[in-house]
């Protein structure tokens, strides 16, 4: 009897030593493929639409996403001109619809003049080729200074709808109107 009792309570205490995992080690863990230095070509109907780059890339091919750290990421038009570029701590790209979700330090710089988005979350939909985010955001371009408490807008920052927006200069669109 007391050689199961000292057996069980070495056990035990064997249990409670160590680092436990956090869930985020688990998850990173569990990825399918972990690829260094990965760049991938979003296209929508063999049209370029952005260009994704990471340090670090976790593949989970169940749930056909992948999860990002250091993401570069630049959009183009039509024609297939660099329109913008993004820069974030981390992101989330699901790649069987192609729609992607920036985190951590979101900047986005619009080539032709260099007007700046900042926001700690940006999503990018694909099939509308629309970025958006529910966070506060401020946008600088020349002449014009906004922010507001979320966005929707194309990538290259033409067309900004602003939620309780405040700034200078410049149009912007506001919901249902």
């Amino acid at each position: 009897m007391r050689r199961p009792l000292m057996l069980a309570l070495v056990l035990s205490a064997a249990c409670r030593n160590g680092t436990r995992v956090t869930a985020t080690q688990a998850a990173l863990d569990s990825a399918d493929q972990v690829l260094i230095g990965m760049t991938h070509y979003v296209t929508q109907e063999g049209i370029l639409r952005a260009r994704v780059q990471a340090d670090t890339a976790y593949f989970y091919s169940g749930t056909q996403r992948a999860e990002l750290r250091n993401v570069h990421v630049t959009f183009y038009d039509v024609t297939g001109r660099a329109t913008s570029t993004l820069t974030s701590k981390e992101g989330t790209h699901h790649w069987r619809t192609g729609d992607m979700q920036a985190r951590g330090t979101v900047v986005v710089i619009r080539d032709k003049d260099g007007g700046t988005m900042r926001t700690e979350v940006m999503d990018y939909n694909q099939s509308r080729n629309q970025v958006s985010s529910d966070k506060p955001f401020v946008f600088d371009a020349p002449e014009r200074h906004a922010k507001g408490d979320g966005f929707t807008s194309d990538p290259e920052f033409k067309n900004i709808t602003a939620k309780r927006p405040h700034g200078t200069g410049g149009q912007f669109i506001l919901p249902n109107q």
